[in-house]
C-alpha cells in the first residue's frame, strides 16, 4: 500500500463547530496568547489558564466528527494513512482513524508539571489542587508557545516516507508544523485543501490545490485518489 500522510489543522475541526481559538484581532477567546498558551502565563495565573482549557474541553465533548474526518478514515481501505494533526481535539480518533500523531498535544489528556512523562486521560474540568502521584499540580497536555514540540522528529520521519502528502485546513504559517512539507520528495504529489489557500502552485512541483472546505475537499480528494489508484 502507498503511504498517505495527512497534515491537518483547525480548518478540518471548524466544520464540527470547534472554534479556532485565534480571532481576527489575534486574541484567543478574548485573551492574549501569552496569558493562556505559554509556560509563563501558566506560572503567572494558573487558574486562568486552567479555566481557558476547561472551556475548550467542555466544548469538545459536545461536538462530533464531520464528513472530512470520515472521508480520511475511508482512505485506509486503499492506503496506509498516517494523520499528523496540529489540532488538540480527538475527532480523528472518534471518526475511526487508526494512526494519529498530535503535534501540539491533546485536550483530553493532562500531565504532571513535575514529570512530563506522567500523562493521564482527562475528560472533566482540571482544577488547582488536582495533583499527580508525585503530588505535583497537573496541567493541560498541550504544547504551549515557547515549548519544545516532542513529536516533531517522529512527524518528520513519517513525512519523509510519504508517497502522497495531503494538507487540510491549515495555513502552513505555524512553525515548526509548516516545515514538514519540505521533508517530502520533490516527486511526491501534494494535495492542499483549503477554501482560502495561502500557497501557490509554483511553490511546489507537484502541488494540487483543492479550494474547498475540508468536507467537500476531502470528497473531491478521495475521488481523485481512487481514480488514480485504479490506473496503477
Amino acid at each position: 500500500m502507498k503511504k498517505l500522510v495527512v497534515l491537518t489543522g483547525a480548518g478540518i475541526s471548524a466544520e464540527s463547530g470547534i472554534k479556532t481559538f485565534r480571532d481576527a484581532d489575534g486574541l484567543w477567546e478574548g485573551h492574549d496568547v501569552l496569558e493562556v498558551a505559554t509556560p509563563e502565563g501558566f506560572a503567572k495565573n494558573p487558574a486562568l489558564v486552567l479555566d481557558f482549557y476547561n472551556q475548550r474541553r467542555r466544548q469538545l465533548l459536545t461536538v462530533l466528527p464531520n464528513k472530512a474526518h470520515y472521508n480520511l478514515v475511508a482512505l485506509e481501505e486503499y492506503f496506509e494513512v498516517q494523520i499528523i494533526t496540529q489540532n488538540i481535539d480527538d475527532l480523528h480518533e472518534r471518526a475511526g482513524s487508526k494512526n494519529v500523531l498530535h503535534l501540539h498535544g491533546e485536550l483530553l489528556k493532562v500531565r504532571s508539571t513535575k514529570n512530563p512523562t506522567t500523562i493521564l486521560e482527562w475528560r472533566k474540568d482540571l482544577m488547582l489542587g488536582d495533583l499527580c502521584k508525585q503530588k505535583s499540580q497537573l496541567r493541560p497536555h498541550i504544547v504551549w508557545f515557547g515549548e519544545e514540540v516532542p513529536m516533531l522528529e517522529k512527524a518528520i520521519e513519517l513525512t519523509e516516507k510519504a508517497d502522497i502528502l495531503v494538507i487540510i485546513g491549515t495555513s502552513m504559517q505555524v512553525y515548526p508544523a509548516a516545515s514538514l512539507v519540505h521533508y517530502v520528495s520533490q516527486k511526491t504529489p501534494i494535495y492542499f485543501i483549503d477554501p482560502n489557500p495561502q500557497i501557490t502552485e509554483n511553490r511546489f512541483a507537484n502541488l494540487i490545490i483543492i479550494k474547498e472546505l475540508a468536507s467537500t475537499g476531502t470528497s473531491i480528494l478521495n475521488a481523485m485518489l481512487l481514480q488514480k489508484q485504479k490506473s496503477y
